[in-house]
């Protein structure tokens, strides 16, 4: 197959553009051998006849398929040339808004300018470690590669970074050692990688300036060596300095600016330490404003300046130095101010008293006179005489300049020195990285003697840069095994002999430079005789005679003579330097030596001393090819894409033009020139498999590709073949892809008319039946709908007749019942008004009545205090008596008899009342007698009070019962009013009539208040003090309890007695006695449960009655005091009685309440102990029965026997008991010694006896109890464990410095070290010891940071201490004594609490502690995670055969690190399986365990998101499907782990909706409001990103087009979200160690041999 063949219709090419350079036509017509031209359709619908060039018939290239548009690497295309080249970049700059492209072992980096948020560290930390060909192009993958190089070959690299001015080299380079410096760390605190950083912002404002071109342009260029040592930490670093641009002090084009620092210091002249710089406006000086353009936008110039003073202290620079700096940067620019004027026409002279040369002196501390006259004059030396020559003006401006450009270098020169100085440590280098700014190739409308320079170092670049890339073709081609045949490349060997070999450009121009009349033009004429007739790549301009021209590699560029002889020899006034010599720059400690003047011990030779600039830029550039030579490089050229600073804007022709320049083009030529299209055999068979047969299908996929490449070429492990081939087998296989598709569209397009025409047939018949039941079921409806029409009509005829009768009865009734209601209540209310004013008038009558003849009564028995205590106890026996009969109140007769006693007693107490009254004169007069009286009956009034108080409430309740009870409200007043008035003879006369006004003015608002606040605290008492009345059938149960064990007392000793003679046989005597007496034990059991029962049960029928019936009086009280009007409250107070009443009711209360707590705590004990007693006679009944039952089934001779073992062993049991709380005493007597001799130092009282003769806890146990063989239970263990204090290092040792947890963690219990350090720490709280305590946990927290420090990327390790430490944290808890961690203990676990210490603050410790245990866990769990997520998760075809294969490039081929072995997803699986199990064995909690696999799929999620982002060849649809099933597959190991609830499967939704993302459709607006709707986990950045690297991996995929990505970032453009692309991989969710008590006693753990702590002493 030729290659004219692929020039078939269709087809697509690339054909010249004056505009576009290149441009996109489709063939409209087969190409034949012969034909002299193409019929073309241009991409705007032109038809064009493309001629041929009838010479070389040379056809225009092929264009590249679609879906190879867009690679991250051009050596990955099938057509390698330059249309090619410009088109991928432009794509991927302008559509997909990526920056960096590969190009063999080039990176091409395109300025965006604009910021872009791809530096961070989060980007950093996603391409530490991974390999160059795996992720997107970037300068961190270059770095990083260079790294790994570094490490892995014990060699030293390069990083050679270059493009044109403003292309973004020196961003470049600062991202690179921003790379480093994060990666590597620092080799010592001092941190060198943040004083190498430091070192960018000094050398860009002393070395960087605004060009037409750059805001930021570096003006010469720099080599930076950054040292390593053995473990690849940052030490140090030097630079080195090429070509400063020096002419920029004095002169600036337009719309440029000089050196960054002198605008800093400009903008900073209003500070106070800059005032003596004598500095203002830039404006106001002649070397800053000549370019017109002072200010750059968006550049603060004073902050600028704090960064930079900043960075110098940062390298040691003191502020002294810096202000010696700033001086000399004044001095510099007062000097460009000095005016020079004209003397005559042979000399000048400057202005007496120049400002601006005076504040240059002073301001560097020389003479005013001798500068001012050397700046103007010359000193001539010949063979015998000296003369001093005036200068005319234009040669003193000159002079004047040239000293200005002297200081400016020689001051750079010493900040490089001392930057370096800085740089430099004492720690031996291992070795190093350079990193080379240097400029590009450059061409302008004049260039001069910098351009020559540059361009020369460009061709020496260059030809390195060829010379490695035909290296690295031999070394490839040479480990295939390929017959090496010579590629032809451009070797530009020639151009550098023009410059730099003897009689060159360089030597010629040395030469010029001795001769005494040496010029430009004389120097133009020896190039012309030299060069112009020899060598072909020099020229000579048409129209001038003071210019030449260069061929280089990249363009023809020529060069103006002019300048050249004066710029090389780089001359200045040797009377200014010595007058320089002189100077003293004020500084700290006296003189500050800048490298303004020569040192003395620098000077040399005079030969030396002449040596030219290009001389010296020669050597110079010399070592640093030796010095790339000796390293590995690696390449950087930046593209400037325009040159109007336009963000995101691709200008075709300056893009070629530098492709052109840099090499990036002869790259690709070299790649094209030999097998440019690789694959291995397995991505040659996925792609080509349509090809082939299933006959040349074999299982070896090396043989296979044999069979179909065996007439082309040999090849041991890559499949290498030409680009012709390439194209022939990619057409061949769209061809067949091709016909297969319309095969499918054919059948499937068939299949569909076939389903068209028959559904078409159905539908006229479905049709035509529908409109037959249409009319039927419309006359079936009209005719029901009338039928039921005119019956609804009919009945709303009846309803709405009806529902108006209805209508008017109501309204008819209604309004005569109103008129009713109303003269009825009238009625009513006068009849109620007579009555109320009758009754309350005989009512006032009968009582004055009676008060008058009780009065009479009262005056003669007051004077006897006999007969009065006589009155009062019968008014108590009265008072009882009324209480029994309401107690009784159950019948209706009784009641009714009861009230008609209450009313004659009420009369006669009230008759009695007002005696009283009318002899309290003569009570005043007995008040002696009666005080000690009272005191005496001060008990009995109480009860008094008490029973009043319930006869009172009782008869308000049967208030509302009848008219007449109203005398039984004034009843308990009278009997509380009486017994008021008793205790109240001590009061004077005068404040009872007081206090009755005052109550009765505020009666109307306190009573009803008094009242109800005070009856529900009587309430209360009633309540609570009822138990009380079931006291004596309690103390019945009490003695009957007494009685059943003493019964059961006899028995034990009867049956112990005839157990020794052998009476307790079956039928004797002995044993009819016991069980009588069991039986009757059993029955008296049974009686005495039934009776508790029936207490309980009417207890709590009379708690319910009693309860309804206070409520109900409470009710009636409350509506009776409601209805009552104020006029009645006037009549019932009567003498201040309601006040009284309250008074006393308070007193009262307040007795009870204090009775019924007492009562009611008594009661609690008594009845809580008679129920422990209960269930211990149940207990002991139900053992006995049981006893019973088994020995009725033995034999007779086994009856008696084992009722003494039951016995003996009930004895033991008991005697056991007595021994432990025996034990219990003497420890706590123990404990109350300690405390007091302690207590008897402080004191300071000597002589305290202590208790002597105590009964040891052992005496009990050895006295003999029967020659019975009984086994003897062991002393108890307290869960304790004591060691001695010089043992707590060897405890420390053996416990966890030299533990080897998957011992412990098999075969022990879990968390056993935690255990152990608690019962050692519990005994050292029981003995009260503080410094045991302190030393062992501080010994215990030292000692797990240390293990964790040597072994902390152990994972096992780290786990094991993670659940001893939270284990050792819950036992603290558990343990301490605090009610919310005790509330799952056992009872006994209770006993083992912590009781003299509080370690809540060790507690705290211990907690923060876990914490950083749980991130080392992370930590180390992340690093072996690492390396498996993207080769699993990503880059693994779990489901084969989905992704498409498409070529790889150089870079993916020639990774740094060789494939050391794939990871799958099962990979993993088995991880996660191996730390969930690790964590399991070690007895982690489960909900710690969630929060660790949370985190893990945190991180999994997180990584491969982000190397999806990074990674444009992933960005497909089937690599969304990948990655979903992936996820599934997380989310099953998840379930079978029972861990869906721990939030893990959140983590991944950001992954799942990217996959989704891949799949979705992307087309119209409704997918777009979809996609909105469903990626509410990924931010916008995300989204768009996603968008813009989706890449078709076959051609029947459709990529995203630009005006849908704008569609999705308008609809996102109101979320609020951070605008970071990347995830953070170094997030750790915040933890929490929820409480877990453990239920293991401490007292049944068991300490291994293994362990050896046999130090250890159970206690």
């Amino acid at each position: 197959m030729a290659a004219s063949e692929l020039y078939t219709k269709c087809a697509r090419v690339w054909i010249p553009d004056a505009e576009e350079v290149w441009k996109s036509a489709e063939l409209t017509k087969d190409y034949k051998n012969g034909d002299p031209s193409l019929q073309l359709l241009l991409e705007d619908g032109t038809n064009i006849d493309h001629k041929l060039d009838p010479k070389t018939k040379n056809l225009p290239y092929l264009r590249n398929p679609d879906i190879l548009v867009g690679e991250n690497d051009l050596t990955a295309l099938s057509y390698l040339h330059e249309p090619a080249v410009l088109h991928n970049l432009k794509v991927r700059f302008i559509d997909s808004k990526l920056i960096y492209t590969y190009c063999g072992i080039v990176l091409v980096a395109i300025n965006p300018y604009e910021t872009l948020p791809i530096y961070g560290s989060d980007i950093i930390n996603a391409y530490s470690g991974q390999n160059m060909g795996d992720m997107d192009p970037h300068i961190f993958a270059v770095a990083e590669e260079a790294y790994k190089q570094m490490a892995r070959d014990e060699r030293n690299q390069s990083i050679i970074v270059s493009g044109e001015s403003g292309a973004g080299k020196t961003v470049s380079a600062k991202y690179a050692m921003r790379y480093f410096a994060t990666v590597s760390g620092s080799a010592s605190e001092a941190n060198v990688e943040e004083k190498v950083l430091a070192s960018n912002p000094i050398m860009e404002a002393i070395g960087n300036a605004k060009t037409t071109r750059n805001d930021n342009s570096s003006r010469f260029g720099k080599y930076i060596e950054i040292g390593f040592d053995t473990r690849y930490r940052i030490i140090g670093a030097n630079m080195r300095t090429y070509l400063l641009e020096k002419s920029r002090v004095v002169f600036q084009a337009d719309e440029e600016r000089n050196y960054h620092i002198f605008y800093q210091l400009c903008a900073s002249s209003h500070l106070p330490e800059f005032k003596n710089l004598k500095l203002s406006s830039a404006n106001d000086f002649l070397y800053t404003r000549q370019g017109r353009s002072p200010v750059i936008d968006g550049v603060d110039d004073t902050k600028e300046l704090c960064t930079t003073r900043h960075a110098f202290t940062l390298l040691g620079i003191n502020e002294s130095y810096q202000m010696g700096l700033f001086q000399v940067l004044a001095a510099i620019l007062h000097l460009g101010n000095v005016e020079i004027k004209d003397r005559d026409s042979d000399s000048s002279l400057i202005p007496p008293n120049n400002r601006h040369l005076m504040a240059f002196c002073e301001l560097v501390g020389v003479n005013y006179q001798d500068m001012s006259q050397w700046l103007c004059h010359r000193k001539l030396k010949t063979a015998t005489e000296t003369y001093i020559k005036p200068l005319p003006r234009l040669q003193a401006t000159n002079a004047r300049d040239a000293l200005s450009k002297h200081i400016y270098a020689k001051l750079f020169n010493w900040i490089v020195e001392h930057v370096n100085k800085a740089l430099i440590t004492n720690i031996k280098q291992h070795s190093f990285i350079g990193v080379l700014d240097i400029y590009g190739f450059e061409t302008f409308e004049i260039n001069s003697f910098e351009q020559f320079c540059i361009n020369y170092a460009n061709e020496k670049l260059q030809q390195q840069f060829n010379m490695h890339v035909f290296k690295l073709e031999q070394e490839e081609y040479m480990k295939e095994q390929i017959p090496w045949t010579l590629i032809d490349f451009y070797d530009n060997q020639p151009c550098i002999n023009l410059i730099e070999a003897k009689m060159g450009i360089l030597d010629l121009l040395d030469e010029e430079c001795k001769m005494p009349k040496g010029s430009d033009d004389s120097w133009a004429q020896k190039l012309y005789n030299t060069h112009l007739k020899t060598c072909s790549l020099f020229e000579k301009p048409r129209m001038s005679n003071r210019a030449f021209i260069i061929q280089h590699f990249a363009d023809k560029v020529e060069y103006q003579c002019e300048g050249f002889l004066e710029k090389n020899k780089d001359t200045v006034n040797e009377e200014q330097i010595n007058v320089l010599k002189a100077s003293k720059v004020p500084g700290t400690g006296g003189r500050t030596r800048l490298s303004i003047k020569p040192d003395k011990g620098r000077e040399r030779s005079s030969k030396e001393h002449k040596k030219t600039v290009g001389c010296q830029f020669r050597n110079s550039l010399q070592m640093l090819m030796d010095t790339l030579n000796a390293t590995t490089p690696h390449y950087v050229r930046c593209i400037k894409p325009n040159d109007f600073k336009l963000a995101f804007s691709f200008d075709p022709k300056r893009a070629v033009q530098q492709l052109r320049a840099c090499g990036v083009l002869e790259t690709i030529r070299i790649s094209a020139a030999g097998f440019p299209s690789r694959w291995t055999y397995q991505e040659f068979f996925s792609r080509y498999r349509v090809l082939m047969k299933q006959k040349d299908v074999l299982p070896d996929r090396k043989l296979t590709c044999k069979n179909v490449l065996e007439k082309l070429v040999q090849v041991r492990c890559w499949s290498f073949f030409y680009c012709l081939f390439n194209c022939m087998q990619f057409k061949l296989r769209a061809d067949k892809l091709r016909a297969a598709c319309i095969r499918i569209q054919k059948t499937i397009r068939c299949w569909l008319a076939h389903k068209k025409y028959h559904l078409a047939k159905f539908m006229r018949r479905t049709q035509a039946a529908t409109i037959i039941q249409k009319y039927q079921r419309m006359c079936v409806e009209r005719k029901r709908y009338r039928q039921k029409q005119a019956a609804a009509l009919a009945m709303q005829t009846m309803l709405r007749a009806y529902m108006a009768r209805q209508k008017y009865q109501l309204l008819r009734e209604h309004k005569a019942v109103i008129i009713q209601k109303h003269v009825r209540g009238w009625l009513a209310r006068c009849w109620y008004k007579r009555c109320l004013y009758s009754i309350v008038y005989l009512q006032c009558c009968i009582r004055r009545m009676r008060a008058r003849r009780e009065l009479k009564k009262l005056k003669i028995e007051a004077r006897s205090v006999e007969h009065f205590k006589k009155l009062n106890k019968g008014m108590e026996n009265k008072i009882m008596q009324l209480q029994r009969k309401i107690d009784e109140q159950k019948m209706a007769r009784a009641i009714a008899e009861e009230t008609q006693q209450l009313e004659t007693d009420l009369n006669e107490e009230r008759s009695r009342y007002q005696n009283l009254l009318s002899e309290h004169l003569h009570l005043e007069e007995k008040y002696d007698d009666l005080k000690e009286e009272m005191a005496l009956s001060s008990v009995r009034y109480t009860h008094i009070a008490i029973i009043t108080y319930e006869r009172f409430t009782l008869l308000i309740c049967n208030h509302t019962q009848s008219s007449c009870h109203v005398h039984h409200f004034t009843v308990g007043f009278f009997f509380i009013n009486k017994f008021k008035k008793a205790r109240g003879a001590e009061l004077e006369y005068e404040s009872l009539k007081v206090s009755k006004n005052r109550i009765k003015s505020k009666f109307k608002k306190g009573l009803f208040k008094a009242i109800k606040r005070q009856i529900p605290k009587f309430f209360t008492y009633y309540f609570a003090a009822t138990p009380t009345l079931f006291t004596s059938q309690r103390q019945e149960l009490e003695s009957e309890n007494k009685k059943l064990r003493h019964d059961l007392a006899e028995m034990r000793q009867s049956l112990l007695g005839d157990a020794a003679t052998g009476a307790g046989a079956p039928g004797s005597p002995a044993y009819k006695v016991l069980l009588d007496q069991l039986n009757s034990a059993c029955e008296e059991l049974e009686v005495r449960k039934e009776e508790v029962l029936i207490l309980r049960s009417q207890l709590v029928s009379q708690k319910e009655a009693m309860h309804h019936r206070v409520k109900m009086a409470f009710h009636h009280l409350l509506v009776f005091i409601q209805q009552r009007r104020l006029h009645d409250f006037h009549k019932l107070n009567e003498d201040g009685e309601l006040w009284l009443v309250n008074q006393g009711l308070k007193e009262t209360i307040r007795l009870l309440e204090h009775q019924l707590q007492t009562q009611r705590r008594g009661y609690d004990n008594e009845v809580e102990a008679l129920r422990g007693e209960l269930q211990n006679v149940k207990e002991e009944n139900n053992r006995q029965q049981q006893l019973l039952a088994q020995n009725l089934q033995l034999p007779p001779e086994a009856r008696i026997e084992a009722s003494l073992q039951h016995e003996i062993t009930r004895l033991t049991n008991e005697n056991l008991d007595l021994m432990e709380q025996l034990e219990k005493q003497d420890r706590t007597i123990r404990k109350l010694k300690k405390q007091l001799k302690v207590y008897s130092k402080r004191i300071g009282e000597m002589g305290a006896g202590q208790t002597e003769g105590q009964t040891s806890p052992g005496q009990m146990v050895d006295e003999p109890i029967h020659p019975v063989n009984i086994p003897r239970r062991e002393k108890d263990f307290q869960g304790m464990l004591e060691y001695k204090k010089e043992d707590e290092l060897k405890l420390v040792k053996n416990l966890i410095l030299e533990l080897k947890p998957r011992g412990v963690a098999v075969n022990l219990i879990p968390g056993l070290p935690a255990y152990i350090l608690f019962m050692c720490l519990r005994h050292a709280d029981y003995v009260n010891d503080d410094q045991k305590v302190r030393t062992l946990l501080t010994s215990t927290i030292n000692s797990i940071k240390k293990i964790l420090k040597k072994r902390g990327d152990d994972f096992e390790t780290v786990s094991f201490w993670l659940a001893n430490t939270c284990r050792f944290l819950h036992c603290l808890k558990q343990y301490s004594g605090d009610e919310a961690f005790m509330k799952h203990n056992t009872s006994r676990q209770n006993e083992h609490c912590l009781s003299n210490f509080d370690l809540a603050e060790y507690r705290q410790v211990i907690s923060d502690l876990a914490i950083q245990i749980y991130q080392q866990l992370i930590k180390c769990m992340e690093n072996i995670l690492q390396p498996m997520i993207v080769s699993g998760m990503l880059e693994h075809e779990t489901i084969q055969g989905v992704s498409g294969v498409k070529p790889t490039g150089l870079r993916k081929r020639t990774s740094s690190i060789a494939d050391e072995g794939t990871y799958t997803l099962d990979s993993i699986l088995r991880q996660l399986s191996a730390f969930h199990s690790t964590m399991c064995q070690h007895g982690t909690d489960p909900e710690l365990i969630k929060q660790v696999v949370k985190q893990q799929f945190y991180i999994i999620g997180a990584v491969t998101l982000n190397n999806l982002l990074l990674r444009k060849d992933m960005c497909s649809w089937s690599k969304g499907m990948q990655i979903r099933y992936n996820v599934s597959q997380l989310e099953e190991w998840l379930r079978d782990k029972g861990l869906m609830t721990c939030g893990a499967k959140e983590t991944l939704e950001p992954l799942i909706q990217a996959a989704q993302l891949l799949q979705v459709k992307k087309k119209t607006d409704e997918d777009a409001e979809a996609i909105c709707s469903m990626c509410l986990a990924l931010t916008t950045a995300q989204i768009v990103k996603v968008l813009n690297l989706y890449t078709p991996v076959n051609e029947f995929e459709e990529r995203v087009s630009i005006a849908f990505i704008r569609t999705i970032q308008t609809r996102l453009r109101d979320r609020c979200e951070s605008p970071q692309l990347l995830m953070d991989t170094k997030m750790i969710y915040p933890v929490t160690f929820p409480f877990s008590p453990s239920s293991l006693a401490l007292e049944t753990i068991q300490i291994p041999s293994s362990l050896n702590l046999g130090f250890l002493t159970r206690v």
